[in-house]
């Protein structure tokens, strides 16, 4: 299945595998583009067709309009990614990209009555437990990339450089403000599993924080921890590949058993 852009987002394919059993729906942490996740596609198994999310303002959506919110946001990915649901799919997001997958499933279930097969959540704390973070994305100028130096995902060089951050600063205070205008409220947790995977060194999330997501599946709940800080998808990606592949490879079996 191949896809256009909408005016908000646009499910990306980069290398359809319509013979696949699951669609893995891939959403960015801030900032972050579908292009996080092109590296993925050889290392999963060949079950799988990786879908990386392009959201509004980076990438090939570079035009469109940012949202500044979650709940406008995950209302308008709902009915653009429902006609890619048409076969078993899972969800897989890092910080904020975990937070809209959650909602994103939390809506489906009520709208749709539909669900992932799978949630995987990665380096957010569980959505139940407040940010103890102030609030960042309406500081200065200088105050800001000072922020973004001391959370330590903008490469120096990125930094630095004016024209790069003229590009970047407004998707990165877009981003950070649906984070911090969230606002959970309490529904009933989800019937699909959920993995929580976790940084060792990351300061801004910790072991119990990850580990509080299983207060949101009637499932089964799985955490695994990998070396590295809060961009450990990034420095571990083969260790956090290995072991997503294992339990893709396994929920993909058990979809191929049934009648």
């Amino acid at each position: 299945m191949t896809t256009t852009p909408t005016l908000n987002f646009c499910v990306t394919y980069p290398k359809p595998n319509p013979q696949a059993s699951l669609r893995l729906f891939c959403f960015p942490y801030a900032g972050g583009s579908s292009l996080i996740f092109r590296t993925w596609l050889d290392s999963l198994p060949t079950t799988v067709e990786v879908c990386p999310i392009e959201l509004p303002g980076r990438g090939m959506q570079m035009r469109t309009a940012l949202f500044s919110q979650l709940e406008p946001l995950i209302s308008a990915i709902a009915p653009v990614l429902l006609p890619h649901l048409d076969k078993p799919f899972a969800f897989f997001g890092h910080s904020m990209g975990a937070i809209v997958s959650f909602e994103l499933a939390r809506l489906l279930r009520k709208q749709y009555s539909l669900s992932p097969i799978h949630l995987f959540v990665s380096g957010r704390h569980a959505p139940q437990i407040p940010d103890p973070d102030p609030p960042i994305h309406a500081l200065s100028e200088p105050a800001f990339k000072e922020e973004l130096r001391r959370l330590n995902g903008t490469p120096e060089a990125v930094l630095e450089n004016a024209e790069l951050m003229q590009l970047l600063v407004p998707i990165l205070r877009a981003d950070f403000a649906v984070l911090e205008t969230y606002v959970y409220t309490t529904e009933s947790p989800l019937n699909c599993p959920i993995t929580a995977f976790g940084g060792l060194q990351d300061r801004k999330v910790s072991y119990d924080e990850l580990q509080a997501w299983q207060e949101q599946t009637n499932a089964a709940f799985l955490l695994q921890m990998f070396p590295g800080n809060h961009f450990f998808l990034h420095s571990a990606q083969s260790l956090l590949l290995e072991s997503l592949s294992q339990e893709l490879w396994q929920i993909t079996s058990e979809i191929q058993l049934l009648p």
